[in-house]
């Protein structure tokens, strides 16, 4: 069974210190603090939500798990599933994380180095893989989106769903963090790609981006700033759909 039933809108509750936070084009020193994760998370559920989209990012900075007690506290806190990414880099830490009640796994920079890594937790855990592909100027970049790969976003998104993803998660670099507007093209071209679950992140402003997402094929959508700083409600997003 899909993942994703019906089309989601899935907050984000990005991690830095221990604490949430909202990050301009993925950079450090840009970020906006927004209290305590569990707080959050049980803000969202109580809007609605059905998934939360976890980011340790001194884990995705650092290439080793940070915040595991706030990731511990928010599994324990709410009812509803949780994706979770940012420093996981093996079969082990995958497994210890999804055996812990994390719902799935999100692998950027370790998918991309390790491709193999996809199929190893898959056949353990079917389903609870999501490769995340972040791509600027139509190329998937990693390392903080510092480096370049050379891979194209549609070709790499079929490469690791015929490894045993789950889902893909992709994020438009090019709009990320700024409040400016989605562009569909991008995701409908990985949307085409597969056919697995394909969830947008990046840029997103207003519900009509939401459902620009949801009409471009996307299966959910990531929503960080505009909710924080109150551009629309999660209440109003679910109505809209």
């Amino acid at each position: 069974m899909s993942a994703f039933p019906e089309f989601e809108v899935i907050p984000a509750v990005d991690l830095q210190d221990g604490e949430v936070v909202q990050l301009v084009q993925g950079e450090r020193g840009t970020e906006k603090r927004y209290g305590d994760p569990v707080e959050a998370a049980e803000r969202w559920v109580d809007q609605g939500a059905e998934t939360l989209h976890l980011v340790d990012l001194d884990g995705a900075f650092e290439g080793e798990r940070a915040n595991a007690d706030a990731v511990e506290r928010v599994v324990e806190a709410v009812d509803a599933d949780v994706q979770l990414g940012g420093g996981i880099r093996t079969v082990d830490d995958a497994v210890d994380l999804l055996e812990r009640g994390v719902d799935r796994v999100i692998l950027g920079t370790a998918a991309v180095e390790e491709p193999e890594i996809v199929g190893e937790i898959s056949s353990e855990h079917p389903g609870t893989v999501v490769v995340s592909l972040d791509a600027k100027d139509g190329e998937v970049v990693v390392e903080g989106w510092t480096e370049g790969t050379g891979l194209d976003p549609a070709e790499a998104a079929g490469r690791y769903e015929d490894l045993g993803a789950g889902a893909i998660l992709f994020t438009d670099v090019d709009v990320e963090g700024r409040l400016e507007g989605v562009q569909t093209e991008p995701v409908r071209n990985v949307v085409e790609a597969v056919d697995i679950p394909v969830i947008a992140s990046g840029g997103v402003a207003s519900i009509d981006d939401v459902l620009a997402l949801r009409d471009a094929g996307a299966s959910a959508v990531v929503v960080g700033s505009a909710l924080y700083e109150g551009e629309f409600t999660l209440d109003e997003a679910i109505a809209a759909l």
